[in-house]
């Protein structure tokens, strides 16, 4: 066996399992098929619960020097100033959750980010590295390259895009549905003559048949172009093509557009592939689901499947977990990605809005099978089994500094009760607190509520199902 984890794909998905598994030391290598990281900005807002994940992976500061605040958005019509948009719902700050508002960075440098932080962990990306055949045993996989040897690995994650050449040989479908016949341009540029404290918004006029967004890259002295054309356009991704898109639907000349960094079209559309896992092979990212981007949650739903799937892939490895835990990545993470490609539907469609939901901190997995409750008669807002571990700061001790890192947290609140200790999990008593009913509480490394009881005397049996009772990683 070469390996025990092979990677296809370095992008967002792709990096942030590299990241988790190179810090549990897991011997992992990520494969990318281009020759550089993707150098668009395509994913460019970074949700609160993904900045959450980012702190515990150890990448939060670089992200939030490399980017800022979403600008408000300015509309324009006639070449004047004709009001304001807020683009997401106002949220209420809390102690249960830092950060409540999305952070703009440009995929390309939160995948610098990343692949440094990889490198940082001892781990690596081998580019030029093109999947065109699988074929897996009992034991492994085996995964062909148009150049170079094949790679062996005792598990595959494609995380390599909606066109996944790993999904594509595994033979697994997507269903799905077109968002919106009218096809669309993203494109990084230079631009003159617009100041970067909006968001500048164009709306359609008849004699144009789509709007013109001109946002300003947080952190890059770049804007982000995106246009609507009318359904059967050849989109223009030139210089000149795109200089006369902008022209036409704003107040400023061709020349404006000084450069062209990067620049794709699209047709948004919705894909959900019909299971996430083939023997020992998992679907993650885009490679699983495809969103329309209106929503901001395609980037950001697919570090999360990242983040599910790393801890799981280390517990079963370390000989640990049986490797049925394996089988609760899918049960989690489809019902989520097909709840986030319904969200951003409806927010493409004007039907919702970019509020509490996209934030995506309340999403949680309360009907899994790794979600064990065990006490009775509870609040109706109480915190259960499967929800996300909020923030707190009782009595000196912020939460999500103990939960930060690649370990199991026991937390015990307002209560006596002495757990006994587990290999690899921190255990730590707090004081009662308004977002924890008295009692234990076992968070997983994710950041989710596993098991939550008045005492621990059912611990043992769910630890036993997790990997918990099992000596550590050799």
């Amino acid at each position: 066996m070469d390996m025990d984890v092979l990677v296809v794909g370095a992008g967002p998905t792709g990096l942030a399992l590299g990241v988790d598994l190179a810090r549990r030391g897991v011997d992992a290598l990520v494969v990318e098929r281009a020759d550089a990281l993707f150098p668009g900005s395509r994913g460019k807002g970074i949700q609160p619960r993904t900045m959450e994940v980012f702190d515990d992976l150890g990448v939060l500061a670089e992200i939030r020097a490399a980017g800022g605040d979403y600008p408000v958005g300015m509309i324009w019509r006639d070449g004047r100033r004709t009001g304001e948009h807020q683009m997401f719902d106002p949220a209420e700050a809390g102690d249960d959750s830092p950060y409540t508002t999305p952070w703009m960075v440009p995929q390309w440098r939160t995948q610098e980010i990343l692949l440094a932080r990889l490198e940082e962990c001892g781990g690596r990306v081998a580019f030029g590295r093109e999947v065109v055949a699988i074929a897996q045993d009992e034991d492994g996989a085996t995964v062909e390259f148009a150049a170079g040897p094949p790679v062996r690995a005792r598990y595959v994650v494609a995380a390599d895009g909606g066109r996944s050449a790993v999904r594509r040989a595994l033979g697994i479908a997507m269903t799905g549905e077109t968002v919106d016949p009218h096809p669309m341009l993203v494109s990084d540029v230079r631009i003159t003559g617009l100041d970067r404290d909006n968001w500048h918004v164009f709306p359609p006029r008849e004699d144009t048949g789509g709007f013109l967004a001109i946002c300003p890259l947080a952190g890059t002295e770049d804007f982000q172009v995106v246009a609507q054309y009318p359904e059967g356009t050849d989109v223009d991704l030139s210089l000149d093509g795109i200089r006369g898109t902008v022209a036409e639907r704003s107040h400023l000349s061709p020349e404006a557009v000084t450069e062209v960094r990067w620049a794709s079209d699209f047709r948004p559309r919705t894909a959900l592939a019909d299971r996430f896992r083939a023997g020992r092979v998992f679907l993650a990212g885009d490679s699983a689901h495809i969103h329309s981007p209106a929503g901001g949650q395609g980037l950001n739903t697919s570090v999360q499947d990242a983040y599910n799937l790393g801890w799981k892939l280390d517990a079963v490895l370390s000989g640990g977990a049986p490797e049925s835990l394996l089988d609760t990545y899918e049960e989690e993470r489809l019902p989520v990605a097909a709840d986030m490609l319904g969200l951003s539907t409806r927010v493409h469609r004007g039907e919702a809005r970019r509020g509490a939901a996209t934030r995506q901190l309340g999403l949680g997995y309360r009907g899994s099978s790794l979600a064990l409750e065990t006490r009775t008669d509870l609040p109706e807002k109480a915190l259960r089994a499967g929800d996300r571990a909020p923030d707190a700061n009782v009595g000196g001790v912020r939460l999500f500094d103990v939960f930060r890192g690649p370990h199991w947290t026991l937390l015990t609140v307002g209560t006596r009760e002495e757990p006994h200790p587990l290999p690899g999990v921190r255990t730590v008593r707090i004081a009662s607190h308004d977002r924890y009913e008295a009692g234990v509480f076992l968070v997983r490394p994710d950041g989710y509520v596993g098991w939550a009881g008045t005492g621990a005397r059912d611990l043992p049996g769910y630890a036993n199902r997790v990997g918990l009772t099992a000596g550590q990683r050799p």
